[in-house]
C-alpha cells in the first residue's frame, strides 16, 4: 500500500504540468470501464459529462475521469484524454462508433500569476493528452502538479492529494483530490493541519493538533 488511489488495481493516474502558465491537468484512467456516480455541490461548479452520472440516467460506466485547472477553458482537457482512449480502443461501443466516456471537473486558477495569454485556443486538450500518456507510468506525484499546479488555499499552496486504506473486510477505499480551497487548511498561523486527526503515519508531518485553542478555534496558543 502506497497511500495512493492507484493502490486499487486497474487504475492509472497521470499528470501534465505547465509551470509557465501555472496550470495543468490530471487523467485518471481505468483498465476496464467502471460504474460511476457524481454529486455536484457549490454555487459555480464547472464540469463536463457529469449529468449522465446522476442516478436516474442510463449511462452507468466511465473510461476515465479528468481534473484540470483553467476554469471553463480547462474543460478542453477531457477531449485530449478522450482522443488517447479512442486510439487505444477504449470506450463505449455503439455499432461502428467508439465513444470514450470521460467526465471532468475543473478548478479556477486563472489569477495565480501564470501566463494565461495562450492565444486563440487553450492548451488544455494537449495537456489532457499528455496526462493520459503519463498515466502509463506506475506512480504519480502529489502536490503542485497536474490539476493542482495552480491550486491555492487561504494559507498554504494547494495541490493534488491522494490517500487509500484497506478495510478489515478486505476492501480498499481510495481517493484523489485537487485542493483549491477558499478556506484554510491549517489552524491559524501555525503549522497544524485541521485534518490532523485523520493523519496516516506522518503524512502531515506528525504534528497532531495544537495543545490548546482560543475560544474561536482559529488561533493556537
Amino acid at each position: 500500500m502506497r497511500n495512493l488511489l492507484t493502490d486499487i488495481a486497474g487504475i492509472a493516474v497521470g499528470h501534465a504540468t505547465d509551470l509557465a502558465a501555472g496550470t495543468g491537468a490530471t487523467a485518471i484512467l481505468f483498465d476496464e470501464a467502471v460504474t460511476a456516480s457524481a454529486v455536484i455541490p457549490g454555487g459555480a461548479p464547472g464540469s463536463r459529462d457529469t449529468a449522465m452520472l446522476e442516478p436516474e440516467m442510463t449511462q452507468q460506466k466511465v473510461n476515465a475521469f479528468v481534473l484540470s485547472g483553467g476554469s471553463a477553458y480547462g474543460l478542453d482537457a477531457a477531449g485530449g484524454v478522450q482522443a488517447w482512449l479512442r486510439e487505444h480502443g477504449r470506450g463505449l461501443r455503439m455499432r461502428d462508433a467508439l465513444i470514450p466516456v470521460v467526465p471532468q471537473a475543473i478548478l479556477f486558477d486563472l489569477l495565480n500569476g501564470g501566463n494565461k495569454d495562450w492565444g486563440r485556443f487553450s492548451p488544455y486538450r494537449d495537456l489532457g493528452w499528455a496526462a493520459a500518456v503519463a498515466a502509463m507510468h506506475s506512480d504519480f506525484a502529489l502536490g503542485s502538479v497536474g490539476a493542482g499546479t495552480g491550486a491555492t488555499t487561504a494559507t498554504v499552496k494547494g495541490g493534488i492529494g491522494s490517500a487509500s486504506m484497506k478495510l478489515p473486510q478486505g476492501y480498499t477505499v481510495a481517493a484523489i483530490v485537487a485542493v483549491n480551497a477558499v478556506g484554510a487548511a491549517t489552524i491559524g498561523d501555525g503549522p497544524h493541519f485541521w485534518a490532523a486527526p485523520y493523519e496516516i503515519g506522518s503524512e502531515f508531518g506528525g504534528r497532531g493538533l495544537p495543545a490548546r485553542f482560543t475560544a474561536n478555534l482559529l488561533t493556537p496558543r
